[in-house]
């Protein structure tokens, strides 16, 4: 029984590293000689207008 576990679950590491070995990603290396220039420009900040309660005033619950 302990054996039967032992064999599945290394042969299931195993598979797992084959998966691993040949599923990955080839990145190509090639040299870019042309770089592209990203201009950013900066959008204008929102403010942010909150309606705040005066502290002697609740808001309604509904209960």
């Amino acid at each position: 029984m302990i054996l039967t576990i032992t064999l599945i679950l290394s042969f299931l590491v195993a598979v797992n590293f084959l998966l691993l070995i040949f599923s990955c990603n080839k990145t190509s290396k090639k040299v870019e000689t042309k770089k592209q220039r990203v201009i950013r420009v900066q959008k204008p900040t929102p403010t942010l207008v909150s309606n705040q309660l005066s502290t002697g005033q609740l808001a309604a619950t509904g209960s």
